[in-house]
């Protein structure tokens, strides 16, 4: 017994050193990348931009940037946008993705470098990695979370908040789990509500030709990091769920996992790849199923497409919760995982690991019920308020525009304040 699990450790210090090994090699190749594109693109214009979306972390992350890049390309029509990316992996992928000005500053002496080229007045944050604090030390500007989605999360009431100047929220919902659980936070002057902009500029060309199948998006989120926000799917329910799916010959399955997914567990990790394997082989068999492994860039037609969506919880639940259609949301199956079920999750469509078992059933039940449809409407309001098409966006404009304004105040009082003291 001793052996085997001398074994199992030496295994596993293999695995993480392979890991090690191939994180530097990814590193070296990305810093090349960006250093080339830099080269060829030649210097960003001083003075040009007045929004920076400061992004930190490395291309695994990347889903959390890209789903702002049109209503910043938008915005930017208006407020030119530049992105400062901390890591070459990521800078190298925002790049090639070309959708906004990459600023790459590795360093901070790079971020004070570029804010002495620049009249940056509002930074956007996207995600809560520990590297923003180092952006935070530069006052005279608003820092502003944004968030890259609207969830239940525990990430989505963290303490943190009070480290930005500002919060850009979806709706009443993520207002009151705030003052449910942050102590002494003015929520009325340092929140604005936007809904989602992101829902006003789904976008992606479908990879099939539709036809009478009904569509099921199953888009799961990665295994966790700890006990509480074990919410990750695909080891417990996914399986069932895709294999219960392939072989009705009435579905098309549409699978888009975390792109984190096994990046902790091992099992995790090999579970999803017997599940992109079990599509692989349904489309073999039948190349007119048109069954999809997603791991592109673009989120939305996914969300606009799917008669039916299964998702854990995740930023995914109301990233579909704004596309107003039929939604199922897997129930941890451990019991560790924590769920806040004071708003939608109290009242949403539940599968449990039982119920992947009969995900056919659970997927007509969804659609047919007419008390899931009016809940669904009346929970797509309250977390977004007007979901009509571009009044999230007009919502985001305005909010930014309100920014503007403070700013020019605050510059006021700080040169006047200056010609006093000269």
């Amino acid at each position: 017994m001793g052996i085997a699990k001398d074994v199992r450790r030496a295994a596993r210090d293999v695995r993480k050193a392979a890991a090690l090994i191939r994180k530097a090699v990814v590193s070296r190749q990305a810093k090349l990348s960006v250093k080339h594109a830099l080269k060829a693109r030649g210097p960003l214009p001083e003075g040009e931009f007045r929004i920076a979306v400061y992004f930190a972390d490395g291309d695994v992350n990347m889903y959390q940037v890209r789903q702002w890049y049109r209503p910043l390309a938008e915005l930017a029509q208006t407020h030119p946008v530049v992105i400062m990316s901390r890591a070459a992996t990521g800078a190298a992928a925002i790049l090639k993705d070309g959708e906004l000005p990459v600023a790459f500053v590795p360093t901070v002496g790079d971020i004070e470098r570029f804010l002495g080229q620049q009249d940056i007045r509002i930074v956007l944050y996207v995600n809560q990695n520990t590297r923003n604090f180092q952006m935070f030390r530069y006052g005279e500007r608003w820092h502003v979370f944004i968030n890259h989605g609207e969830s239940d999360k525990m990430y989505m009431t963290t303490n943190q908040y009070k480290a930005y100047d500002y919060a850009l929220i979806a709706g009443q919902a993520a207002r009151d789990r705030l003052s449910r659980t942050l102590w002494d936070y003015d929520l009325d002057r340092r929140t604005i509500e936007i809904g989602r902009p992101q829902a006003d500029h789904y976008s992606g060309a479908l990879p099939y030709t539709p036809d009478d199948r009904t569509v099921v998006l199953y888009a799961p989120t990665w295994e966790g990091d700890r006990p509480a926000a074990l919410y990750g799917s695909v080891r417990s329910h996914g399986e069932a769920i895709v294999e219960g799916l392939l072989a009705t010959g009435r579905h098309r399955v549409i699978y888009r996992p975390h792109p984190r997914s096994g990046v902790v567990d091992h099992d995790f990790g090999a579970a999803n790849q017997r599940i992109i394997a079990a599509i692989a082989a349904a489309n073999a068999a039948d190349p007119g199923a048109h069954h999809v492994y997603d791991d592109g860039p673009e989120l939305g037609w996914q969300l606009a497409v799917a008669d039916v969506a299964i998702v854990d919880i995740s930023a995914m639940v109301y990233d579909r919760l704004a596309a107003g259609k039929p939604i199922l949301i897997t129930r941890p199956a451990d019991e560790r995982a924590q769920i806040d079920e004071g708003g939608y999750l109290g009242a949403c469509e539940w599968l449990t690991v039982e119920g992947a078992a009969d995900i056919v059933a659970e997927v007509e039940r969804v659609q047919a019920d007419p008390e899931a449809s009016a809940r669904l409407r009346h929970w797509v309001t309250h977390y977004f308020g007007d979901t009509t098409p571009g009044v999230a966006t007009a919502r985001f404009h305005a909010a930014i525009d309100q920014l503007m304004a403070t700013w020019d105040q605050w510059n006021a009082k700080g040169l006047q304040g200056a010609d006093v003291l000269d």
